[in-house]
C-alpha cells in the first residue's frame, strides 16, 4: 500500500510539465520578463527612447530564442507574453527617437 501514498505528478517546479528541470529555459523567460517590463514601464518616457528602445530589442531577441528552445507550453506562454510586450516597448522606442536618436523621431518631431 506504500506506493498508493506516492505523488503522481512530478513536484519539479510550475514551469516543468513534463517533469525534467529547464534552467536555460527558465532563466530565459525570467530574463525576458524582466527587459519586458522595463521596456514597457519606460515606454511612457518620450526622452527614454534609448533604454525603451535597447530593452525592447533585447527582449524580442531573448524571448524569440527562448521560444525556439522551449520545451513546455507554460515556457512558451510566458515567452510570448514578453515578447509581445517588449516588442511594444520598441516599438515606442522607435518611434519616440530610436536606437541611435539619430532620428528625432516620428512621434512630436
Amino acid at each position: 500500500m506504500a506506493q498508493m501514498m506516492r505523488s503522481t505528478k512530478p513536484g519539479n517546479g510550475l514551469l516543468a510539465t513534463d517533469g525534467k528541470p529547464h534552467p536555460l529555459q527558465n532563466g530565459l523567460l525570467a530574463v525576458s520578463g524582466v527587459l519586458a517590463v522595463i521596456a514597457a514601464a519606460t515606454a511612457a518616457f518620450p526622452e527614454l527612447h534609448f533604454l525603451t528602445a535597447w530593452t525592447g530589442l533585447f527582449g524580442v531577441l531573448t524571448a524569440g530564442y527562448g521560444q525556439f528552445i522551449s520545451e513546455t507550453t507554460r515556457e512558451r506562454f510566458g515567452l510570448v507574453l514578453a515578447l509581445g510586450v517588449s516588442a511594444i516597448g520598441l516599438y515606442f522606442g522607435m518611434a519616440n527617437g530610436g536606437l541611435f536618436g539619430i532620428f528625432n523621431g516620428f512621434v512630436g518631431g
